[in-house]
């Protein structure tokens, strides 16, 4: 593995690399950094320009998919620490794809707008015209074909991108939205329908995903009424794009998925976004031809903004509205409720219904009733009054047509009524053929063809809504009134021979089929009976029915268990086959890898070549560009150095040369010219100053004699002055005098203003100054109860302080005593080792018989025989008191058990002194004593009988350290000498 490099090397080294040309290199470089196990770990603040840095090279090479590894890698570290450094590194990259796309199609207009024409008498040459013969495109779509369509499909693939990057993630949302409504101005921007299309596909998919991924971290959150809107923004924005891209399907989706998001939300939205949402469901019924829920959608977006107080609209916009909703309605078709529609009809319906928020199907009568209750047709147009007058009121069947005719000439010339002219002739016939069948019962086809006859006259192609339409024929007529007998609306028969139409007045039966054969077999049932079986006999069949049942049970169960058996030899063999294809596919993978490893190798060594030899190519236009410099032949910037090679430089320093002589040249001749010029301009100059200076001095002394001629008329003018001046200044005065009342009376009604806007804010700020006053006095109650609780806490605190204060200091203290007695007890057994150690360094006379009897006086004159020398008991080691104590304790009923009498030592009479012991003794001081007497017995030869020894040193002091403490000696391990044959035990034993 690569050793770790830190980000700001390979930037630098990627920045290196792109000085030189080499993109691939410096975007390979950065994309390693990305494997590294220690990416994650690296501060944002540092990887940010790399990530920037990195997408840069993405877009300028159109590497759509490590673009798309990078920013998951990014996203993956940053999410949970800077969510501002993805959002800017998500719009730069976006910024950069959409730079892209301006930068070629500006290319391309450039390049349509050149236009090198060899022959201006052939303009068209053979292969243009073969080419636009084949393609059937211009040069114009070829060219942007060839140039913008490339970055036009990386822009869009970038957007996707992104959007598969911020998808399903909280602390990501809002640039997520934000990234989506820039995909939708761009797919409407550049009419990108398909791309539109798979968009909302996209969304839709990762909005349905968002249940699937509710345990991932950062997951959304439906129920947040902010990621709620969020969504519904999107969703509407979705459905501006789709209406103005006129994708009427994607659309009525787009609908679908803002009434889901809206079943989930809490709360009402706004009724700006409501308004909105039935305006465009309006469009899409409007185009999808549904007039009935058309109308109902039309009917609820008017609601909706007079529930909103009109929603920033004026009387005349709300007038046309209310015409609007108005003419929708009675656009509705006129027909009766058809029984026996299908289901999927039903279900179509339920569904639309649902979509407009409606309890129930909307209906023409009800849609009608709801506008007149509403006060619609008060606030509707003349002329869409009339039309209601006519059509739903009035009863004129012989002057219905005539009547409309004008008024639907009139709605014509309003743009927002177009639309419905066609259906409003519908709703005119079919008015006009009720009202004919409740007068007559047969009508003469003719008389009916003179009573549509004005309809005609609006269907002309300058009529806006109707230019389309054909006139009312005989034929169509005809049509029209099968239409309406096949829904149902009318029962007619057309009588060709006579020419007539008659209405059937009589009732046809309509019942189902199916109800009257389910009667008929009733009545059949009640009239002939079946025969009744007996009971044995349906007993015998029953059990021959369960008989077989049984039978064909086990056979179904005999062919289940053959199937499983024949589905699992399959599904071994399809594992066999899956397991060879597997491993024929990863032999394949590998020798692909293999030839890939190789062929990268070879690239790699090539361009390891090509990059050798441009270095030195380079060296040497560098080394020459220098001596050309250093001569002062060379005049070139440093950027144009970098693409020369030798060649290049020797002619551009030739090219150079040319260019100063020529430069020279030109301004000499430029300056010879200059000369000549002045030369020959010098006395047209003089002249023109001699006349300019003559005429100057004339028009001076003109001025002259005009001042003298014109005094005399001063004194006359100053008095006229000065009668005009006082005329207006009386004047003025007057307006001063005017003005000042009126100033007067202003300021009054202002300070009578002010006084009283004081006032009330006095009053204002004296019930603010109460309301903070009384809000003081209850946070200094709460703060007062604040503290007083804090005190009761703190003093809690304290008393546990102290109580465990104290009870660390018993603690101290008991440990302290047990100090001293330990202290105590090692002092105790110094001074005895220090006791025992001097009886056994003090000379001991073995008792002999007297001749006098013996007595202790005599034994006490006689020499005793020396002990033997005990070692040291100690060899300068610190013991532990509790290993004193136990030493202490194990010796004292060695000294208790062998008292021996004290005898004053020898030339020290009367002095007491520890008692001399034998040395065969068998309590003699206790096991230190027999080990001492052992060694000793050793020393001699083994013999038992001690030798007397010299005078006893004064024991020497135990050594102390430099804190105060004394150096214990550490005291030899007893042994057994059982099974040596000398020493103590030997002793003892004779």
């Amino acid at each position: 593995m690569a050793p770790y490099t830190k980000p700001e090397a390979v930037l630098k080294q990627a920045e290196g690399l792109l000085s030189v040309g080499q993109q691939s290199a410096a975007l390979q470089s950065l994309t390693e950094m990305f494997s590294s196990k220690r990416f994650r770990s690296t501060p944002i603040t540092s990887l940010e320009p790399i990530v920037i840095r990195f997408l840069e090279l993405c877009v300028d090479l159109r590497k759509g998919r490590t673009a798309k590894e990078g920013l998951m890698q990014f996203k993956n570290v940053a999410q949970n620490t800077s969510v501002a450094s993805i959002e800017n590194v998500v719009k730069k990259f976006i910024q950069l794809a959409d730079a892209k796309v301006q930068e070629a199609q500006e290319k391309a207009d450039q390049l349509a707008a050149v236009d090198d024409v060899d022959d201006l008498e052939a303009t068209e040459t053979p292969e243009n015209v073969l080419l636009s013969a084949v393609s059937g495109d211009q040069n114009k779509d070829r060219t942007d074909r060839a140039v913008v369509t490339p970055w036009l499909k990386f822009l869009w693939e970038s957007y996707r991108t992104v959007l598969e990057t911020l998808k399903n993630n909280a602390r990501l949302e809002a640039i997520y939205q934000q990234i989506a409504a820039s995909a939708f101005k761009f797919c409407l921007k550049h009419t990108r329908k398909v791309e539109f299309r798979r968009l909302c596909e996209t969304l839709r998919l990762h909005l349905g995903n968002v249940a699937k991924y509710v345990n991932q971290t950062h997951s959304i959150n439906l129920a947040d009424p902010d990621t709620l809107q969020r969504h519904l923004d999107t969703r509407f924005a979705q459905l501006n794009t789709s209406v103005e891209l006129e994708l009427w399907q994607e659309a009525f989706r787009s609908v679908e998925d803002i009434h889901n998001l809206l079943t989930m939300a809490k709360k009402a939205p706004r009724p700006a976004m409501m308004a909105n949402y039935y305006e465009k469901l309006t469009k899409i019924f409007l185009t999808s031809g549904n007039a009935l829920f058309h109308a109902a959608a039309w009917a609820r977006y008017y609601s909706v903004l007079r529930v909103a107080g009109g929603g920033g609209k004026t009387e005349e916009e709300m007038s046309r509205l209310a015409g609007q909703v108005l003419v929708s309605a009675l656009a509705v078709p006129v027909g009766v409720d058809n029984e026996e529609e299908s289901t999927a009809s039903r279900r179509n319906n339920a569904r639309l219904t649902a979509l407009l928020g409606l309890s129930k199907t909307p209906t023409r009568s009800g849609l009608l009733k709801e506008a007149l209750a509403r006060n619609t047709l008060k606030l509707s147009p003349s002329a869409v009054r009339s039309l209601h007058n006519l059509l739903e009121v009035t009863f004129q069947p012989l002057s219905l047509c005539a009547s409309v005719a004008p008024i639907v000439a009139e709605l014509s010339q309003d743009p927002s009524y177009a639309p419905y002219l066609p259906l409003v002739h519908r709703a005119v016939l079919s008015r006009l053929f009720t009202q004919l069948s409740e007068v007559y019962s047969s009508v003469r086809i003719s008389h009916i063809f003179e009573l549509v006859e004005p309809l005609n006259s609006n269907i002309t192609p300058e009529t806006p809504g109707l230019n389309t339409e054909s006139p009312y024929t005989a034929e169509r007529i005809e049509l029209f009134v099968m239409g309406c007998a096949k829904r149902g609306e009318l029962r007619v028969l057309v009588e060709h021979i006579e020419g007539n139409i008659t209405f059937v007045e009589d009732v046809l039966p309509r019942t189902r089929v199916s109800e009257l054969a389910n009667a008929l077999h009733t009545s059949l049932l009640k009239i002939s009976p079946s025969p009744e079986v007996d009971a044995q006999e349906k007993f015998a069949a029953l059990v021959a029915a369960a008989q077989e049942d049984r039978r064909r049970l086990l056979i179904q169960r005999a062919v289940v268990a053959r199937r499983r058996e024949l589905v699992g030899e399959l599904q071994v063999r399809k594992d066999r086959e899956e397991a060879s294809r597997r491993a024929d596919e990863a032999r394949k993978e590998r020798i692909e890898e293999e030839a890939r490893a190789q062929r990268e190798k070879r690239e790699r060594e090539m361009a390891r070549v090509k990059k050798e030899i441009e270095n030195v190519r380079r060296e040497e236009a560098r080394k020459l560009a220098d001596q050309l410099k250093a001569r002062g032949n060379l005049k070139v910037a440093e950027e144009e150095l970098e693409g020369m090679d030798t060649t290049k430089l020797i002619q551009l320093q030739v090219s150079q040369i040319d260019r100063e002589k020529k430069e020279l040249s030109d301004k000499l001749r430029i300056i010879s010219k200059r000369v000549d010029h002045t030369e020959h301009d010098k006395a047209a100059h003089e002249a023109a100053a001699a006349a300019t200076i003559a005429t100057a001095e004339q028009s001076h002394r003109e001025a002259v004699e005009t001042k003298h001629r014109l005094s005399r008329m001063m004194d006359d003018y100053n008095a006229r002055r000065i009668a005009i001046n006082g005329q207006r200044e009386e004047e003025l005065q007057k307006k001063k005098a005017e003005m000042k009342i009126k100033i007067d009376k202003a300021k009054a009604a202002r300070r009578e203003k002010v006084l009283k806007e004081r006032e009330e804010a006095r009053l204002q700020e004296e019930a603010r100054r109460k309301e903070e006053e009384a809000r003081r006095a209850e946070e200094a109650r709460l703060e007062e109860e604040q503290r007083r609780e804090e005190e009761a806490k703190r003093a809690e605190e304290e008393a546990a302080q102290a109580a465990a204060a104290a009870k660390r200091e018993a603690q101290l203290e008991a440990r302290r005593k047990e100090q001293e007695a330990a202290l105590a007890r090692l002092k105790y057994e110094e001074e005895a080792e220090k006791r025992r150690a001097e009886r056994r360094a003090q000379p001991a006379a073995t008792p002999a018989p007297a001749a006098n009897g013996g007595g202790w006086r005599g034994r006490v004159s006689e020499p005793a025989p020396a002990s033997p020398a005990t070692p040291a008991s100690g060899s300068g080691k610190w013991v532990p008191p509790a290993r004193r104590t136990a030493a202490a304790a194990a010796e004292s009923p060695a000294r208790t058990g062998s008292p021996a009498p004290r005898t004053p030592a020898a030339g020290t009479p009367g002095s007491p002194s520890p008692a001399a012991t034998p040395a065969a003794g068998p309590a003699g001081g206790g096991w230190r004593a027999r080990e001492a007497a052992k060694a000793a017995a050793g020393a001699t030869g083994g013999s038992p009988t001690p030798t007397p020894a010299a005078e006893p040193a004064t024991p020497a002091t135990p050594a102390q350290d430099a804190d105060g403490f004394e150096t214990v000696k550490s005291v030899p391990k007893w042994r057994p000498s059982r099974g040596r044959g000398s020493g103590f035990g030997s002793a003892g034993r004779s």
